[in-house]
């Protein structure tokens, strides 16, 4: 497969590995909780650079992303986007610069610390996404083009599903030199495409009209049995050409010419061209109970098949959309209605990421977006879950101060009800909740020997279990023996409290005593046990013997994948 070379690559393509991993630290005075109490498992906002965010969100949500939409700098040199990942190569730390930064439309290496500064956060996408997940990104013609060969390279090209194309000023930029632009991309992605779950949209009102015909199976519409396509015909597709036979006075049709199927139908153009039909004998003769035939004025005869709309009413989605609530104008009118005092140039439409959520999630899905803006995200998922009762639930990272005042308060509006708003579900308010968090401080060695910013045990066994074996917990275990949860191949067990007093004694080693107990424990599973603690009392070959990997906290964790 083709690859994207660009300025910084080499420096960039396993950074998201240097990434440290971060706490998530609550701030309960700006969440809106569930009965009062903000929690890590509610919804999330975080305020922080992305980068780090995706990798603090790795240890609880590895793998379990079920959609991802993001919405990054278009890079048409007039947004003033800083690069600001601090990858240790004299280039970019020549990109780190003041002199460097904002990136405008005069840098000439914009498009390398573009595509520089997307890489580490797709790659850390991709680990977050589900293998049935789904990945959308709005984008323009700026840097589209090398933002899918990216993900393509990241995602595998089997991966990518398409291009969605969006109609946000029907009138055109008036501004563009040659050509008046009307719309935007939204590239999709899967993480597998042989396990993607990806739905039809609901038909909509034209759509449903078209079932005008009933019969004892339910209402229809008739599509014509003819291939429309002249690419298709009596030479390139001889075996779907074949003479069909009709009783003029019941419709029916058969293949056979009798006395009562004597009329014949050929699948023919308007102009008395060849064509073909889409069925072959096999499935005529299989499906013929669903189709009719009809006489034209000109006394020839059309064959119709019935298509039955059936209990799911919906279709598969489109790539080009439309729609005018999914313009400029009517974004900025809603976000107008919810935070009159934000002046946000280019929010993204509300119905855009319903659209989006409808074809990517079920009532049970977590959907992250981890460049929020003004929080259209976190709005669609409540909205959609406001209307068919769902349980989705959003998480989102905003870099910019405007976190708080911004993102989260869209949030806790359309959450408490906005009285201005046309929309009554809006007006009365959506319900739901958030956490809203800051990025705490690094998990690292210094922090657990000097005391400073522990963190809780919950934290440290999420992120403990997952640098060790490359899966995240999903509910932490805590035995009389640290057990905390297993895999296919290990039991894992952290040895830890958040106090230091804990952390500096002999009760936080590894001593022959729990030894045996956690040997025991895995007796008769087959698999191994993986301890961690902040030191052992016993040798390593001991260890071993007994069915144990002992691992000091946290540095010397090591991902141990089991074959």
């Amino acid at each position: 497969m083709p690859s994207l070379d660009f300025k910084g690559k080499q420096f960039v393509y396993a950074h998201h590995l240097s990434v440290p991993f971060r706490q998530l630290d609550i701030d309960k005075k700006k969440s809106l909780p569930k009965d009062g109490k903000p929690s890590l498992d509610d919804n999330l906002i975080i305020h922080g650079d992305n980068l780090h965010a995706l990798k603090a969100l790795l240890p609880r949500y590895a793998g379990k992303i079920d959609c991802i939409y993001i919405d990054p700098p278009y890079n048409t040199g007039n947004e003033g986007w800083c690069y600001n990942d601090k990858v240790n190569a004299p280039l970019i730390k020549e990109w780190l610069k003041d002199s460097a930064n904002p990136v405008d439309g005069e840098d000439l290496e914009r498009h390398d610390k573009w595509l520089c500064m997307m890489w580490p956060r797709l790659q850390l996408l991709h680990d977050l996404l589900s293998e049935n997940g789904v990945l959308f990104v709005s984008i323009d013609d700026y840097e589209a083009h090398r933002l899918e060969m990216i993900i393509s390279e990241i995602f595998g090209e089997d991966n990518r599903v398409g291009r969605i194309c969006t109609q946000f000023n029907p009138k055109g930029r008036h501004l563009d030199k040659f050509l008046a632009k009307t719309h935007e991309y939204v590239l999709m992605f899967v993480k597998n495409t042989e396990q993607a779950s990806v739905n039809g949209l609901k038909k909509d009102d034209r759509m449903m009209r078209e079932y005008n015909k009933e019969d004892e199976k339910g209402a229809y519409r008739e599509i014509e049995l003819r291939n429309r396509n002249r690419a298709f015909n009596k030479t390139t597709r001889p075996n779907l050409f074949y003479p069909i036979y009709v009783n003029p006075k019941t419709l029916a049709i058969s293949l056979t010419k009798d006395a009562n199927h004597k009329e014949e139908a050929l699948p023919l153009d308007g102009e008395g061209n060849d064509t073909c039909w889409t069925w072959g004998k096999e499935k005529f003769n299989k499906e013929k109970d669903n189709l009719t035939a009809k006489q034209t004025q000109a006394g020839t005869w059309r064959i119709f098949r019935k298509d039955y709309l059936g209990e799911d009413t919906r279709t598969k989605p489109k790539t080009i959309w439309l729609d005018k609530d999914m313009n400029m104008d009517a974004s900025r009118k809603t976000l107008r209605t919810i935070l009159p005092e934000c002046n946000f140039d280019f929010p993204k439409p509300v119905s855009l990421i319903t659209r989006l959520l409808e074809i990517a999630t079920n009532e049970n899905s977590i959907i992250l977006d981890s460049f929020a803006g003004t929080g259209t995200t976190a709005h669609a998922v409540l909205a959609l879950n406001k209307e068919d009762g769902g349980n989705r639930k959003f998480i989102l990272a905003e870099m910019e101060e405007y976190a708080n005042d911004v993102t989260a308060e869209r949030v806790r509006r359309v959450i408490n009800g906005v009285p201005e708003a046309n929309d009554e579900a809006l007006k009365e308010g959506l319900g739901g909740s958030f956490t809203f968090c800051e990025l705490g401080q690094e998990m690292n060695i210094a922090n657990l020997l000097g005391g400073k910013n522990l963190p809780s045990f919950n934290e440290l066994a999420h992120y403990a279990f997952y640098t060790a074996t490359g899966l995240s917990l999903d509910d932490v275990q805590q035995g009389t023996d640290y057990f905390i949860g297993e895999t296919e191949n290990y039991r894992v067990h952290l040895i830890y409290k958040p106090d230091l007093a804990f952390l500096r004694s002999g009760d936080s080693a590894l001593n022959m005593p729990l030894a045996k107990s956690i040997s025991a424990a895995r007796d008769g599973t087959g698999k191994s046990a993986l301890v961690f603690a902040t030191h052992k009392f016993m040798g390593q070959k001991e260890l071993a013997d007994m069915g144990i990997t002992y691992c000091q906290l946290p540095y010397a964790i090591h991902r141990i994948m089991g074959d």
